[in-house]
């Protein structure tokens, strides 16, 4: 029971650092979590995640009910201890903790700090909201941020874009995400592979507009998924499962996917076609790309892995990509140039994640409405870059996780004025919302995260 309290301590603790961490250090929360450790029961580490990811979802919120019981603001020395208050207050306010046991761990989490003073401030903020509840959780005037729990900035992008959606975008940003699976359809089959979920006691449904898709009633480890080691499914949003079957690789095909850690769109690629892909994964960051080699690995997949910048097209993969344009000239007695190669492209390019801010809130907080240009800067290099390296009559999807018009079919209306060798492809699906230029999910409450798809045909 001792240690059981401690560790109960450790977590509250661990979870403030985090928090502080992404609020005043600017780190993403998945870096911060991966910097903390000490650890070792997976529940634990799943209540840190719990209580980062749920402080981070209603930020606002809680930063409004803890400056109305301080007295006067902590000095910036002390915002450690200001996070703590933070998930001291979101275990009262939204989860199913004992009240007591919530504030007698916060509390002792407190005494962790090197503050001598700091559990008796937290022990009397926290009662004193028990005490005043009602009152503090009704303000007769909230901020649009506290009502929304978004960045202004973010709200009026929204609205301006979005006019008939932003209230169902913001509310289906703000709630946990579904858990949706890929079923690898080399090894089995969605209806196969729901009956083992059903045996193992876990319930699903098909996810709409995938082929392979199945979203889980519940969230579980992947480590309770019959098969997951063997590769026979992965994790992947519904929205991002759209992609290998609009770029449409076909075996014996040279492919590139550009940006393409952790690898989940990659595997897609390789499974849509058989295994049967010439297949480039190409990744800035060697870290990033060790996923790819492990997640190709469990799924029996192979690829070509290559680190290098889209932005800058030069070594392995360009010359990848020429082999086969070359191979293809001579197949069809068509002229190839020295640069182009590939057949398809995906570039699934940087951006501001706001179409996936249920699954990362911090996004929320780490984004600023000043960033956007330097994304959409960074977008038009990688178009311009990678599309010389297309096959004549070749395609290139354009997808982004992002729900901000700049970054989608502003992004691409403006490539067709650059490039009279370009057109793109209406895409009448069933699924999203036409565009100008493509087509684009919302986020919905259990279905696909917010992505934007344009396919682009390099005229022969």
């Amino acid at each position: 029971m001792k240690n059981k309290v401690k560790q109960g301590i450790k977590v509250r603790a661990t979870a403030a650092l985090a928090v502080h961490a992404v609020r005043d250090q600017g780190r993403s929360l998945d870096a911060a979590l991966a910097a903390l450790e000490g650890l070792d029961d997976p529940r634990d580490r799943s209540l840190v995640r719990e209580l980062c990811y749920g402080v981070l979802r209603t930020l606002p919120r809680q930063e409004a009910l803890a400056g109305a019981l301080l007295h006067r603001p902590l000095k910036r020395a002390d915002r450690d201890l200001e996070a703590l208050i933070l998930v001291g207050l979101y275990q009262l306010t939204d989860t199913r903790i004992p009240p007591h046991a919530a504030v007698a761990a916060t509390v002792d989490a407190a005494r962790t700090m090197g503050k001598a003073w700091a559990p008796a401030l937290v022990n009397a903020l926290l009662r004193r909201f028990q005490r005043e509840r009602a009152r503090l959780l009704e303000p007769p005037d909230p901020a649009p941020e506290v009502r929304w729990l978004f960045p202004r900035w973010l709200l009026e992008q929204l609205r301006t874009a979005w006019p008939q959606h932003w209230r169902e975008i913001i509310t289906a940003s703000n709630a946990r995400p579904p858990m949706t699976l890929r079923v690898n359809r080399l090894k089995t089959t969605r209806i196969q592979y729901a009956q083992q979920l059903s045996s193992a006691g876990l319930t699903a449904r098909p996810s709409r507009d995938t082929t392979h898709g199945l979203t889980l009633e519940r969230p579980v480890p992947t480590t309770e998924l019959p098969g997951f080691a063997d590769g026979l499914v992965s994790v992947q949003d519904a929205g991002a499962q759209l992609a290998a079957g609009l770029l449409d690789a076909r075996p014996g095909e040279c492919v590139l996917d550009a940006c393409a850690a952790p690898g989940g769109k990659s595997a897609h690629i390789l499974e849509h076609a058989g295994g049967d892909l010439e297949l480039t994964a190409l990744d800035v960051d060697p870290a990033r790309l060790e996923q790819v080699r492990a997640n190709l690995r469990r799924l029996s997949l192979s690829a070509r892995i290559v680190q290098g910048d889209a932005r800058a097209p030069g070594g392995a993969w360009t010359q990848a990509g020429a082999q086969a344009g070359a191979q293809t000239g001579a197949q069809t007695g068509a002229q190839t140039g020295a640069q182009a190669g590939y057949h398809r492209i995906l570039l699934d390019a940087p951006c501001s994640a706001t179409g996936v801010i249920r699954r990362h809130p911090d996004i929320k907080w780490l984004r600023r409405d000043t960033d956007l240009s330097a994304l959409c800067g960074v977008q038009a290099r990688m178009l311009d870059a990678l599309w010389p390296l297309l096959v004549p009559g070749g395609t290139l999807l354009y997808a982004t996780c992002s729900l901000l018009p700049a970054e989608n079919e502003g992004q691409i209306r403006a490539f067709l004025r650059r490039r009279d060798d370009a057109r793109a492809r209406p895409l009448e699906e069933a699924w999203g919302i036409a565009r100008p230029c493509g087509r684009q999910t919302l986020p919905q409450a259990g279905g696909p995260d917010g992505f934007y798809y344009a396919l682009l045909e390099k005229s022969g």
